[in-house]
């Protein structure tokens, strides 16, 4: 980007060619859809493209705990349908991204500073370090507490894949009302992984309505706080 661009000037090409929205567009045009257009198809490839760009968002000690489970058959849709309440997105949306909260992240930590430095971004020695902290630190924290953090840190990435696929022309809703324990049941979850939020992905039906926002000067202070 050149120091003359504006962020409204920046633009990129979707797979298909077309001129994706810029950054404010998107974050202005997102909407929660509940009705999808089941005729539609989102290749493997660029559902992992929406991921992948996803995974740019910031995790505690760059831990990055979350896992995705993809759900693109439609047999497997209709036995998640009962678990989610019978909110007919699961089965109509053309993907279903189950977000989980890995509980046991650290135990990639020499994966990932190992990637660090094979980049260059770090030294071994300050890798290593990273590695003996961050192991120690996650390991010993009590569960619930170290719950609350990879749970934080898969709603930052959550976020932004329903920010990346709205920028593809794609449409989401994010979902928290579902069975958890009847999740992990049908697809085998164990324990060491948290369900943070069911995520439908495909080409809204219905638009999704409109909502209001509180203005700023009820929620934003400067300086001091006011209640």
């Amino acid at each position: 980007m050149s120091n003359s661009q504006t962020a409204s000037q920046i633009i990129a090409q979707n797979n298909d060619g077309t001129t994706a929205p810029n950054f404010y567009t998107v974050l202005d045009e997102r909407r929660s859809v509940r009705k999808y257009d089941s005729s539609v198809v989102i290749s493997d490839a660029e559902i992992n493209e929406i991921l992948e760009i996803a995974t740019k968002a910031p995790s505690g000690s760059n831990m990055q705990p979350w896992r995705f489970l993809v759900i693109t058959d439609a047999e497997l849709k209709q036995k998640l349908l009962p678990i989610a309440f019978n909110q007919q997105q699961v089965v109509e949306a053309s993907a279903i991204v189950v977000i989980l909260a890995d509980t046991e992240m650290y135990s990639l930590s020499e994966q990932i500073y190992g990637a660090a430095v094979k980049a260059g971004y770090m030294t071994e020695e300050v890798a290593n370090n990273f590695i003996t902290n961050s192991t120690n630190m996650y390991s010993s924290l009590p569960a619930e507490r170290l719950k609350d953090i990879v749970i934080f840190d898969t709603g930052l990435v959550a976020m932004q894949i329903m920010l990346a696929a709205r920028a593809k022309g794609y449409d989401t809703v994010p979902m928290g009302g579902y069975n958890k324990d009847q999740l992990k049941e049908l697809f085998n979850i164990s324990d060491r992984y948290v369900p943070t939020l069911v995520l439908p992905i495909g080409k809204a039906a219905a638009a999704g309505h409109p909502t209001t926002r509180l203005p700023l000067e009820d929620i934003v202070s400067y300086n001091a706080f006011k209640a």
